[in-house]
């Protein structure tokens, strides 16, 4: 400890580093970044006929090694200590004749201009700018200035160091702005217990002539896997791809050293392109008795099955980890933009990344399962990309579920975790004439499109929910004669072509906000339009002010008004409705075009119990009547809201009520989805 500055200023003093030197003796002292780590991006930029000026060396073995490896001989080593000079001469004098040391203070070099090729630099910059006082700035611009003096055109100034963001950013301004190109290499771990948990890096800084006039920068930065440089746009965002690798340094050592109580999260970029390749969650299980091989695994999530409960939530994936029987569970979701070489491909990517991640006490050479469901990747094909000024950009994609069967998804790619919209797709039938394959025929494409869009099937759970909520109208028939239902939220269309479909004498009026979207809904998920179904391009508030203006002259009443619209604003914990809708004036506007035995459902996702509280409670305030169906493993939550508390009903006389309706949609020629039921989805019913 008493090697240590009494402030930082005194690692600018030839005083302070005179008594260092001399209180540590002959034992070489390096700040950072061994030799064997170093030397692979020291023998990209130095050459053995190089004259090489190293400032600051200290009683570093960097300059030894390097001549004792026959990298390079003709080596000046400067510092202001003389104590430490005096005994690096004595240290070399005999066995290094070509390379010399000299007590010298860089800020004012002897050197003529451009003398030396290569300026090496380990640790100095960063020992010298400690803060960013006006003193200690200058200091550092005279460094640089000096360092460029003696550099010649097309030399290296070399600067090995912990990249704090206040040193990087001033050395990446001062030399980019010089016109010089600047790349910052990330040195490679020897894999040894190291002294730093920070990762090393290496400024290169080459210098070219200064073209007048010329704001041109070339900033790159090689991360530690790869030797091609990737370019950034600016000195900003190069200090930020640099502060990514450190805190991926911090996780590491970390979650190598302790279990994590929660789950971890990262995202894995693609060399080329910068954008995210894999996303990484670590669930550890602390339930799980640890033995030789169940320490850590890898768990490969197919394509398209990333937004599935058991994959896409803390809760799913803790339940995963647990039933593989792995203490650390690694999961690991593909993105859409990406192409993937199989699972092998994958491995070999993957493996010695995800070895950063392991978990403490793994045995060495132990090895580390690849895990995935029905052992491949799974099936994603992208059928449609798009872009709506109100939805942003968007995918329609194929992807295979849990088994042979195929679903069709919309995404928004502001929110690619969600599916905004699914439906299942048949299977491809045979012509009439046509052959069936033959089991020895060539299999067909994974990519190749599957059939129509299965319209008997609700892949959503709300909307099951939402469906179930039309037997809270009242009549003594099982179905409901001719009834009026209002649909605001379109998405891929299934929830209204269902109640259109389903209920014979049905007429359906959607309200969709983005015309983008009715024409996603027609092209991709089997949507149209008839006498009975009507789709009106409108704000959905302004569309139901309207129908409230109106009602006061010519009655338009809804036997069921149905929101299913979600908020592009992702600030607010609510997610599904935009606030605006659940607005009390704006409620009572949905009243008034109600029936008064009607039923408004509303399907409501919010995370922020604060504002749920809120919106429930303005609901009540409407519509005294008020049922809600929690939605397993999700969010989601539909409220069922009525205006005449004596339509009140026994979860009995529900029960009753749905079979009655299902037994009467079940029709010869209109199939019914078996994996669910009208009276299983209002068991979970309870009155607010």
């Amino acid at each position: 400890m008493e090697l240590l500055p009494r402030t930082p200023a005194e690692f600018g003093s030839a005083r302070y580093w005179d008594r260092f030197f001399r209180q540590r003796g002959q034992r070489s002292f390096e700040w950072y970044g061994a030799f064997p780590e170093l030397c692979p991006v020291l023998h990209k930029y130095v050459r053995p006929r190089d004259k090489v000026l190293v400032v600051g060396c200290g009683n570093s073995e960097l300059s030894e090694q390097m001549y004792d490896l026959g990298m390079c001989e003709d080596i000046v080593n400067i510092d202001i200590s003389d104590a430490v000079i005096r005994q690096m001469r004595e240290r070399s004098a005999s066995t290094r004749p070509k390379m010399s040391y000299l007590l010298m203070d860089m800020l004012q070099m002897d050197f003529p201009d451009g003398h030396f090729q290569v300026v090496l630099d380990k640790g100095t910059l960063d020992a010298l700018l400690t803060d960013e006082e006006e003193a200690t700035l200058a200091k550092v611009d005279q460094m640089f200035a000096e360092i460029s003096r003696v550099l010649q055109v097309g030399g290296r100034y070399l600067c090995v160091s912990l990249a704090q963001a206040h040193v990087l950013k001033k050395a990446v301004e001062y030399f980019s702005q010089e016109g010089w190109v600047v790349r910052v290499h990330q040195v490679a771990s020897s894999g040894d217990k190291q002294q730093f948990v920070l990762p090393v890096f290496v400024y290169v800084m080459t210098k070219f002539r200064k073209i007048p006039g010329s704001a041109a920068q070339i900033l790159e930065i090689c991360p530690e896997e790869q030797d091609k440089p990737m370019r950034v746009e600016s000195a900003e965002r190069l200090v930020a791809a640099v502060k990514d690798r450190q805190h991926y340094a911090l996780l590491c050592s970390q979650i190598s050293k302790t279990p994590c109580r929660e789950q971890v999260s990262l995202d894995l970029c693609d060399k080329e392109s910068g954008k995210p390749r894999y996303t990484l969650h670590v669930v550890d299980s602390p339930s799980v008795k640890p033995s030789r091989d169940n320490h850590f695994a890898i768990f490969i999530i197919p394509q398209g099955r990333e937004t599935e409960w058991l994959f896409g939530t803390e809760e799913g994936r803790r339940q995963l980890a647990a039933s593989a029987g792995f203490g650390r569970l690694l999961t690991v979701a593909l993105h859409r933009e990406q192409h993937y070489e199989g699972m092998t491909g994958i491995q070999a990517e993957l493996s010695g990344k995800v070895m950063e991640l392991a978990p403490p006490g793994l045995p060495a050479r132990q090895q580390v399962p690849f895990l995935s469901v029905g052992g491949d990747i799974g099936v994603r094909a992208v059928r449609h990309c798009g872009s709506s000024p109100l939805s942003g950009d968007f995918v329609v994609e194929d992807v295979r579920g849990d088994g042979t069967c195929y679903f069709r998804r919309l995404v928004f790619l502001q929110n690619r975790n969600v599916v905004q919209s699914e439906a299942r797709l048949l299977a491809p039938t045979p012509l009439p004439g046509q052959k069936k394959r033959r089991k020895d025929k060539k299999k067909p494409s994974p990519t190749e499109p599957p059939g129509a869009i299965d319209k008997s099937y609700l892949c959503c759970e709300h909307h099951k929910a939402m469906v179930a909520g039309l037997c809270l109208l009242g009549g003594p028939d099982a179905l409901p004669g001719e009834l009026a239902v209002l649909v605001v939220g379109l998405g891929g269309g299934s929830l209204p072509l269902f109640v259109h479909d389903y209920f014979s004498q049905a007429r359906v009026a959607v309200v969709e906000i983005d015309p983008s979207m009715l024409d996603v809904a027609t092209r991709w998920f089997g949507f149209s339009q008839d006498d009975r179904m009507q789709v009106h391009v409108s704000d959905g508030l302004d569309y139901m002010a309207k129908l409230a203006a109106e009602a006061q002259w010519v009655p338009c009443w809804y036997d069921a008004i149905m929101f299913d619209v979600d908020s592009k604003d992702l600030t607010v914990g609510m997610s599904c409705p935009p606030p605006a809708f659940v607005e009390k004036p704006f409620l009572q506007k949905v009243k008034t075009i109600l029936k008064p035995e009607g039923v408004f459902v509303l399907n409501l996702v919010c995370r922020d119990a604060g504002l749920k509280e809120s919106v429930l409670a303005t609901l009540r305030d409407v519509f005294p009547l008020l049922y809600a169906r929690s939605i397993q493993g999700e969010v989601n939550e539909i409220l069922f809201c009525q205006a005449d508390p004596a339509g009140r009903r026994s979860p009995a006389e529900l029960g009753e009520r749905a079979r009655a309706m299902e037994g009467a949609l079940r029709q010869p020629g209109r199939p019914w989805d078996s994996s669910w039921a009208l009276a299983d989805m209002l068991q979970a019913l309870h009155i607010l």
